[in-house]
């Protein structure tokens, strides 16, 4: 049965309910989103469970798989033209491979005098560029639905002449589907993401127990609402009996957020997009519609898209992100964690974000690097 009674248990209880299952020798559960991933590693949750279930951080972090390329030509239209480029704050300090002379990231382009500014929400650009008519404004737009989404009801209500789109979104669900597609999952279960949820609705997540046969739960952000949810997925797995749950009821709802839906339909087109360290993924980014070319900054900058750069494995020299993402080593197994990699001085994108799963399990006090001797999946 559906886990109805997911907001009305504490943390407490979810873990007394997961210990009391029969459960396999070793079961390991996907949490897509990096929200999940921090509410589990904050709340030590891991190290309150039976040793026999693994919880896998997932490809949940739009800043860690914002593809080289992207970034590169943010930085080079800073340098180079006389405009202001904004984008939202965690982009700023996303490292690049370049040579040691050259600015690695926004942020030191920025140092090096490029107009470049943070953010925290599309209408800051909006107002930016109204504020300054005279001065071209970029606004470098990298993210999940959930942030694409108010990014697309911008343009439908219009844009200041002066203001251009540097879109990077990607959709959440095909990166898993190509995971699981490619017979290469290695999880059993999945925890879906609740925001991404609340806009595309749960259904969309459906295609995990149906196509797949395995065990998926959107679920929210609280240690309740997540631990509800990995305790529904290992009922699927242990009754044999796979459907999608919604343990986040009370924000995900059927259908979801279809405003939001109609915007990204009537202002983006939907194609194959590249993912730093891991490829072209099929039907996962977004681009705005040729109507809205005016404000597209690859149609009225092409000078600095630097396709040479599009290449698959682009994370630095000894960086394993990529491998994190998707959920083929734990972060401390990184060879670079916590000793070339910090987040005072991040090498790979995924010390980087909130959302990376690197950064979150340094500020949760994990700072031992293990190696990789014990892989997170084979």
């Amino acid at each position: 049965m559906p886990t109805a009674d997911a907001g009305q248990l504490d943390a407490k209880a979810w873990l007394q309910k997961i210990r009391d299952l029969p459960l396999p020798d070793n079961i390991k559960v996907m949490n897509v989103c990096g929200g999940h991933e921090r509410a589990i590693s904050m709340a030590g949750i891991r190290s309150l469970l039976p040793s026999n279930i693994e919880l896998i951080p997932g490809p949940g972090c739009p800043v860690c798989i914002c593809p080289e390329e992207d970034i590169y030509q943010a930085m080079q239209l800073a340098l180079h033209e006389d405009l202001t480029l904004v984008a939202f704050g965690d982009m700023l300090r996303v490292p690049v491979n370049v040579p040691k002379k050259e600015p690695r990231s926004l942020e030191q382009a920025r140092a090096q005098g490029a107009d470049i500014r943070p953010i925290a929400s599309p209408q800051e650009a909006q107002q930016l560029a109204l504020a300054h008519p005279d001065k071209p404004v970029v606004f470098f737009a990298a993210g999940f639905e959930t942030t694409t989404a108010p990014v697309a009801a911008l343009i439908a209500e219009g844009l200041a002449d002066n203001l251009s789109i540097l879109l990077s979104g990607r959709r959440t669900w095909p990166a898993v589907a190509m995971l699981l597609e490619a017979g290469e999952a290695g999880f059993d279960a999945l925890i879906a993401p609740g925001h991404v949820a609340t806009v595309m609705g749960p259904e969309e997540w459906r295609f995990v127990a149906e196509q797949h046969q395995m065990p998926v739960a959107v679920a929210g952000f609280e240690p309740e609402s997540v631990l509800a949810a990995l305790y529904s997925v290992l009922r699927q797995k242990l009754d044999d009996r796979l459907f999608l749950d919604n343990c986040y009821p009370e924000v995900v709802r059927p259908g979801g957020n279809t405003t939001a839906q109609r915007y990204l339909h009537e202002i983006l087109d939907i194609t194959d997009s590249n993912w730093r360290g891991i490829g072209s993924i099929p039907q996962s980014g977004y681009t705005l519609k040729p109507a809205y070319q005016q404000h597209d900054a690859h149609h009225c900058f092409p000078d600095y898209a630097d396709d040479s750069r599009r290449r698959q494995g682009e994370m630095p020299p000894g960086c394993d992100c990529a491998k994190v993402v998707l959920g083929r080593l734990y972060p401390n197994q990184c060879r670079l964690y916590g000793s070339a990699c910090t987040p005072q001085n991040p090498v790979g994108p995924c010390m980087v974000s909130d959302e990376g799963a690197c950064r979150i399990w340094w500020a949760s006090g994990l700072r031992e690097n293990v190696g990789q001797e014990k892989a997170a999946a084979s």
